[in-house]
């Protein structure tokens, strides 16, 4: 009956089309061993015992054993240098947030890549961990705000970050597949159909209203888990949340349905990174008085929270029990009005480099629609970065070349785009090109080309597309 076994293995590791690797001779004599005993230590009787029953079992366990002990990795799995347990999961898109292997630089392999600086992430949590007296909550919501959210989170909890943030289901079920075991908050709109997975997962809910309640008291029975909620407030934002006149009766109907936790209240502010904090502090009013309805009733939630980024920097008295950091943990102002403090560094740069250069007589349309006409001889690059990988069309657009501030000239295209080089000297094929970032002294910061965008610095980093990939340093 071992052989039976041995064809089992044999024949799960080439349906996974897994070969072991390295320690052939050690494994494989274990694998003998195991069997062995499994099947009563090799002898007749034994083999025809009961053990012999569950040989496709042991052999499944034997598969996972190897697996472990060889590291096995297959063709389809990329070797993530950095972070070692995301082996275990590998998406479409993750395939895009590795680094970079085999010694080879981002511009030996990509057009156009985004760097993510770890350590720019681990400082600035531990900022914010030094700032404030309050649990800090890593808001990874839209893939980290384009930077990559389980390489994110990931660095933003080894520097003090105890609960992470997201917007949507299957990105909290992203975290937890990647080995992730912090507290989660899904801060969005849960799908029904996703809430009993949610619930088993530990991913703490986000409700607002009585129907909310129903279904997830549900799913906790179909789980057998408790549904671990957090009551939000509309104190102002006017986006979702329980008016705070309705907002203590609702909590009494949490706490009285079973298979429900209370354990959070939250509420956001709609004007925290303005120079005017009255609307921040007349919505602080209204929640605090919420917390008081909700004392008065007995009921107390585990965490209290209400502060993002830029409420977090200039007000102190909103932190209650937890803050949540999302823009400024990325090194990026919340508004105009409300810049990050001076340790907090950007995480994220754009690059690219240079395709062609050529010298283009006067004269000469270039791009779509020839709207940029040559005034005279001028050398143009072009840069394999468009708006398929979220460099956008409209604005006065600029970018770096050898240190200098270039012009983006003519039509960007959907995977191209040209610049004038006649202020770099020497510029040839292979040039870094930076398209968000620092070069030297140079810089162009998300702020900047967010404002010639005609935009915000959130969308910029967010709009960065899916095909252009991260590279965490």
């Amino acid at each position: 009956m071992p052989s039976e076994i041995t064809s089992s293995i044999v024949a799960a590791m080439s349906k996974k089309r897994r070969i072991p690797e390295g320690g052939s001779v050690f494994t494989w004599s274990a694998i003998k061993a195991v069997m062995l005993l499994a099947c009563g230590g090799g002898n007749r009787a034994g083999r025809t015992g009961q053990a012999c029953k569950i040989s496709s079992f042991i052999a499944r366990i034997i598969l996972v054993s190897v697996r472990v002990c060889c590291r096995v990795r297959g063709p389809d799995r990329p070797h993530y240098h950095r972070f070692p347990a995301r082996k275990q999961v590998c998406t479409r898109r993750e395939r895009r947030q590795v680094m970079y292997t085999s010694g080879m630089r981002p511009a030996q392999l990509y057009s156009n890549w985004a760097e993510i600086d770890l350590g720019a992430i681990e400082s600035n949590v531990r900022f914010f961990a030094g700032y404030t007296a309050a649990r800090v909550m890593a808001v990874v919501k839209a893939n980290a705000y384009g930077h990559g959210a389980v390489p994110v989170a990931q660095t933003a909890l080894r520097a003090g970050a105890t609960w992470c943030g997201v917007a949507q289901a299957e990105e909290a079920l992203e975290l937890r597949r990647a080995g992730l075991h912090c507290p989660i908050l899904l801060l969005g709109f849960a799908p029904p159909t996703r809430l009993a997975e949610l619930i088993s997962e530990r991913v703490s809910l986000t409700v607002w209203e009585a129907g909310q309640l129903h279904k997830a008291a549900a799913a906790a029975q179909d789980s057998g888990q408790p549904a671990r909620l957090h009551l939000k407030v509309d104190t102002g934002m006017g986006r979702v949340g329980v008016s705070p006149e309705r907002a203590a009766a609702l909590a009494h109907s949490l706490t009285d349905t079973d298979g429900l936790q209370f354990e959070g209240l939250l509420t956001h502010f709609a004007r925290a990174d303005e120079k005017d904090l009255g609307p921040t502090l007349q919505q602080e009013r209204r929640f605090r008085d919420v917390l008081d309805a909700l004392e008065a009733r007995g009921l107390r939630p585990g965490l209290v929270h209400a502060a993002n980024s830029a409420a977090t920097l200039v007000r102190p008295h909103a932190h209650f029990d937890m803050v949540r950091i999302g823009i400024a943990m990325y090194g990026l102002d919340p508004s105009v009005d409300c810049p990050c403090p001076g340790e907090l560094r950007p995480a994220l740069a754009w690059k690219s480099q240079l395709t062609h250069v050529k010298a283009v007589p006067k004269g000469s349309g270039l791009s779509y629609g020839h709207e940029y006409i040559t005034s005279g001889e001028e050398t143009i690059g072009t840069v394999p970065a468009g708006y398929a990988d979220g460099y956008r069309r409209a604005g006065e657009k600029v970018a770096l070349v050898g240190g200098e501030r270039v012009p983006v000239l003519g039509r960007v295209c959907m995977d191209q785009f040209l610049v004038r080089l006649d202020d770099v000297t020497g510029a040839v094929v292979g040039d870094e090109v930076v398209l968000l970032g620092q070069q030297g002294q140079a810089r162009l910061p998300a702020e900047e080309l967010a404002l010639r965008w005609g935009t915000i610095n959130y969308d910029l980093v967010c709009s960065i597309g899916a095909r252009v990939p991260r590279v965490h340093l």
